[in-house]
């Protein structure tokens, strides 16, 4: 069987201000841009579009800061409003440079908590969406009871990668598709057993997808990836299944050595 190729679609959609209903805004910028979903299509969504349907913008002015919050804005050259609130938003501060902190926030190793300045206006900050993985199994259950059809959902957020020039995307979260390949015990080109490779497929996806959908004014917060050669599932993907424990990651060990 001929395999087909793989397609990115982005969908564009209005620029919203207030909260809205993120459901009712997919199926109306599909019908807006006359693209129908097909069985077994990966619907890619922005993570600050989700945020902005939930009203997680803050106005950095209006935050009462701690101590802690002035601290940790004198060592790392932010305001102390913006300070406060990476501390809300993060699991843990790791250290920083001027200008940024290196955070964790649900288990993703981000900058400043994954706070966006880039699109709001003014003070306003774009926080990370609540319970991502929720809202991706619930996108999912209502496609398939609106349009009956099997879809797989990333929430992607672009992000900067140690060492590299410019973002990429990544997968903050998804449903209906088994987001890491494990290729241990298969063969490499010279016949020898991979034993500890896994392919991040998810964030990958979320990376092909992001590119199509922009990172300036396009307004094109939602993606369809076709012929995506997914694994998908009915099963609820779990918020631990696409980052490993602290102690386990190559960066944040790094952060501990001091030369």
């Amino acid at each position: 069987m001929k395999n087909m190729e793989l397609t990115v679609i982005p969908i564009k959609s209005e620029r919203k201000s207030k909260k809205f209903d993120l459901f009712e805004e997919i199926c109306k910028s599909l019908k807006n841009t006359r693209i129908s979903l097909q069985n077994y299509d990966v619907l890619v969504i922005s993570s600050k579009f989700i945020s902005q349907s939930q009203g997680r913008i803050i106005n950095s002015d209006l935050t009462t800061t701690s101590d802690n919050a002035k601290q940790i804005a004198k060592e790392f050259q932010i305001t102390p409003n913006f300070s406060e609130i990476i501390i809300r938003e993060s699991d843990k501060i790791f250290g920083g440079v001027s200008g940024f902190t290196i955070t964790s926030s649900d288990n993703i190793l981000a900058p400043n908590a994954g706070i966006d300045k880039s699109n709001s206006y003014g003070t306003k900050l774009i926080l990370y969406p609540n319970q991502p993985y929720l809202i991706a199994e619930q996108i999912k259950r209502k496609i398939f009871l609106k349009f009956s059809i099997h879809v797989g959902i990333i929430v992607v957020d672009s992000r900067l990668m140690p060492g590299r020039v410019g973002t990429i995307g990544i997968a903050i979260a998804c449903a209906g598709i088994e987001p890491v390949s494990d290729l241990r015990g298969k063969k490499d080109l010279d016949g020898n057993s991979l034993k500890v490779t896994f392919q991040a497929l998810a964030d990958n996806l979320a990376s092909i997808a992001n590119h199509s959908m922009g990172e300036a004014n396009e307004s094109q917060p939602i993606a369809i990836v076709r012929n995506s050669n997914a694994k998908f599932t009915d099963r609820k993907i779990g918020h631990m299944e696409m980052t490993v424990p602290e102690e386990q990651c190559l960066y944040i060990r790094g952060f501990k050595i001091k030369k």
